[in-house]
């Protein structure tokens, strides 16, 4: 058995050298039997010992080695992005309310929720903003959450009572330990400028924000969360990561669109995923047909029904 693969882990690193002690353990028990027939059948005990405790430090490898991949492909940490689409104002009001819906959300079932950036509209809503989540199963529960989200309303502003279709997308970004490419420095344009907002006067007075180029995708990010400039470049950088990464996996995922079986809708941005109809008190997915009631509980956070809607139609085309 080939041990390299559990040493270059550094959860199961410390098992295979155990494993590789009784290894030679058993070794030398055999060779001394061999020698001398008549510890046989004292050794026999000591051996099974060892043989048994061998058989429980490979099943804790192996299952330590398989949470790392589900942990790789669905990690603990991910951005959630919103940003406002047709609709002017109204539509930086709903990608608002998208935003605190998934931010109650993430506190109902126990997740961090940290703002990263966040570019306000004249009216309080949000032209775009992005969050940090951190929790158990996090990327897990809120993929299918990317994509075009509308809302048909009568607007506060509206004096003939007209009902307003307005638009907001929703991008949810896996924080992945592991990438497969090396930015070049090169490809990068960076530039620095004052927080604003939340954070105590030093964020006013000191140039912390940090704004990241990708030139050759043309991807920005911008990164306010953190006090020191340091730290914000970290974050941008690896938020930076997270979606030239998602954009190789789209790329790619085109190629064998037909043969995905865990797929549902295209898992693009710009893909028309739920409407929320609040005269008619009913919020409809379109990816599998599937219509919800109560918006404002669904608005405070209260969409666990359709998280694990989407769970089950993903389990059941996995199946079939």
């Amino acid at each position: 058995m080939d041990l390299e693969i559990y040493k270059k882990n550094n959860k199961t690193a410390y098992l295979a050298e155990r494993y590789e002690t009784l290894i030679r353990e058993e070794g030398q028990l055999v060779k001394l039997t061999e020698k001398d027939p008549g510890l046989k059948e004292m050794a026999e005990e000591e051996l099974s010992g060892i043989r048994a405790e061998q058989k429980s430090l490979l099943e804790q490898m192996e299952k330590t080695l398989k949470d790392d991949e589900v942990e790789e492909e669905f990690p603990r940490e991910a951005i959630l992005e919103v940003r406002a689409g047709a609709g002017g104002e109204e539509a930086a009001l709903f990608a608002e309310e998208l935003a605190v819906m998934y931010e109650r959300y993430a506190e109902i079932v126990g997740w961090g929720w940290k703002r990263i950036s966040e570019s306000p509209s004249s009216l309080g809503g949000y032209k775009e903003a992005s969050f940090e989540i951190s929790g158990d199963d996090a990327y897990k529960k809120l993929r299918f959450e990317t994509g075009v989200h509308r809302i048909q309303r009568v607007p506060a502003t509206e004096k003939i009572g007209r009902v307003h279709t307005s638009t907001a997308s929703v991008a949810v970004l896996p924080l992945r330990k592991k990438v497969s490419f090396e930015i070049n420095p090169s490809d990068l344009e960076m530039e620095f400028s004052r927080s604003g907002g939340a954070g105590g006067q030093n964020v006013n007075k000191v140039e912390t924000a940090v704004r990241l180029i990708h030139k050759p995708t043309g991807i920005d990010v911008r990164c306010t969360s953190e006090r020191s400039q340091v730290k914000n470049r970290e974050k941008a950088m690896s938020i930076l990561s997270a979606k030239i990464q998602v954009l190789k996996e789209e790329e790619e995922a085109k190629k064998y669109a037909g043969v995905r079986k865990d797929q549902i809708g295209t898992n693009d941005r710009s893909e028309k995923i739920r409407t929320y109809n609040i005269l008619q008190d009913r919020v409809t997915d379109h990816r599998i047909k599937e219509s919800w009631h109560n918006i404002q509980g669904i608005f405070l956070g209260n969409i666990e029904p359709i998280v694990e809607a989407l769970s089950v139609a993903s389990s059941k085309l996995q199946a079939e």
